[in-house]
């Protein structure tokens, strides 16, 4: 999960400060040192921490807070204030050309993931109604042009190369008037990196700039470097001049001190971050968003948006129909976990919903592979079986276990998983209160 162990941490210093129902100055203090080591051990920059504690202290101690009625959740709404301004308080967009093409330039070092990253942002925007051309100005690492065509066939975006034997330079001219006389609105370059930064690459970046004037200069940083991270950021906008950031495998970043220290240290936005394997886990960055989930608020938003985005109005109005009928099957079940996979990995769905904490997640494995295993199950029933599965005897559990490569106990657990969901769907207005009560179970979550 995303800042997993800052969030655990967070919210755990917030129970406390909470359970004492009125603080004293001692008690805010004593809080915002274990902030303050939390996110030092977040690997947040030095300098940010020391910044964004001393904000808090201002608005903490005085009489508005700890003369309130709640204070401890006033200080959880002045820390949640000050991490979505530290983060850039807005969603910053990519500033597009009111005279087409719009033409983005991806800058970064090697390893960053720029080329898969230049990918997923064309998919980004044609799903969002535009027609991009990706660019392979990559001419010296081996394969790279190979890798942005077979990405760039794969999302039905078309792709200009010249090969590798052409200067980056006139790759890229040629690219903006090509994509101009045949209507791109969008051009997206994927530019080489190098192994560190040197002056070589900036020499080659800088003539890049000046022969094509970018409307956007994104870097591609890799969230799991951390601090090394911010500081490639720092060092490219001093001599480039960026205009914001992309940060790639977020969703494998447990401590997060890159994402929180980026704007700080260099004044320029995180615009998309990306949140997984997939061509289309890239996400525009929404900083009130992130530190509502660091708190352990949830982001419904985010929810809402995957959510419809794989929404059938016609199969949802069939399902409801089914339900209150009474009439959810396996194979119904079996397309709700299809949906569930289209809206991403189950963790990330979980860390969306508003007061699920890491801490109440340990112990239940949410891996996909167990969606794999569900769907191999369901795959080596009947038809008749999956409609009618209390049919399913033991010589059938038997064979659905070794068709689908997986154990009778896994196709039991299934059932139950199966039959309880039924019973939600039955009881459905109770359900918020047997969370509560935390009856409801679904053993093959184990």
């Amino acid at each position: 999960m995303v800042f997993e162990n800052l969030a655990v941490k967070l919210q755990d210093i917030f129970k406390k400060l909470r359970g004492k129902g009125k603080l004293t100055e001692k008690d805010v203090k004593e809080g915002l040192r274990e902030i303050r080591l939390a996110l030092l051990e977040a690997d947040v920059n030095y300098k940010v921490v020391k910044d964004f504690i001393q904000r808090i202290m201002e608005r903490a101690v005085g009489s508005e807070v700890l003369e309130s009625l709640t204070p401890g959740q006033q200080i959880v709404k002045i820390v949640y204030d000050e991490l979505t301004a530290l983060m850039g308080t807005t969603n910053s967009k990519i500033a597009i050309s009111p005279k087409p093409p719009t033409i983005v330039m991806l800058v970064g070092l090697q390893g960053s993931g720029k080329t898969t990253t230049a990918a997923k942002l064309a998919n980004y925007f044609k799903k969002n109604g535009k027609h991009p051309l990706l660019v392979a100005a990559d001419i010296y690492r081996p394969a790279a042009i190979k890798q942005l065509n077979v990405l760039g066939e794969k999302i039905g975006v078309q792709v200009f190369s010249m090969g590798d034997k052409i200067n980056p330079v006139d790759i890229a001219k040629a690219s903006i008037e090509y994509g101009t006389k045949n209507g791109f609105d969008m051009i997206i370059l994927d530019t080489a990196g190098r192994l560190h930064i040197n002056e070589e690459l900036m020499e080659e970046l800088k003539d890049i700039k000046v022969a094509i004037k970018p409307n956007e200069i994104l870097l591609v940083v890799d969230a799991m470097t951390g601090q090394d991270a911010v500081n490639v950021a720092e060092h490219f906008n001093s001599i480039l001049g960026i205009d914001g950031i992309i940060m790639t495998k977020l969703d494998g970043d447990t401590r997060g001190g890159a994402a929180l220290s980026v704007k700080a240290v260099t004044g320029k936005p995180i615009k998309f971050v990306g949140v997984g394997e997939k061509i289309d886990a890239l996400e525009p960055f929404y900083p009130d968003r992130m530190a509502s989930r660091i708190l352990g608020m949830g982001d419904v938003l985010t929810l809402i948006e995957r959510a419809q985005a794989t929404y059938d109005e016609k199969r949802a109005k069939e399902l409801e129909k089914k339900i209150r009928e009474q009439q959810f099957t396996l194979e119904d079940f079996f397309e709700q976990l299809q949906q569930i996979k289209r809206m991403g990995p189950l963790n990330q769905i979980l860390s969306m919903i508003p007061g699920l904490t890491p801490k109440q997640l340990e112990g239940i494995n949410v891996d996909d592979k167990n969606l794999i295993k569900i769907e191999a199950i369901i795959n080596s029933m009947t038809k008749e079986e999956r409609q009618n599965p209390s049919i399913i005897n033991g010589s059938r559990r038997k064979r659905i276990a070794k068709g689908s490569g997986t154990t009778i106990q896994d196709v039991n657990n299934l059932l139950k998983s199966f039959e309880q969901m039924k019973k939600l769907m039955k009881q459905f207005g109770g359900i918020s209160k047997d969370m509560k009560k935390g009856k409801i179970r679904f053993p093959f979550f184990k």
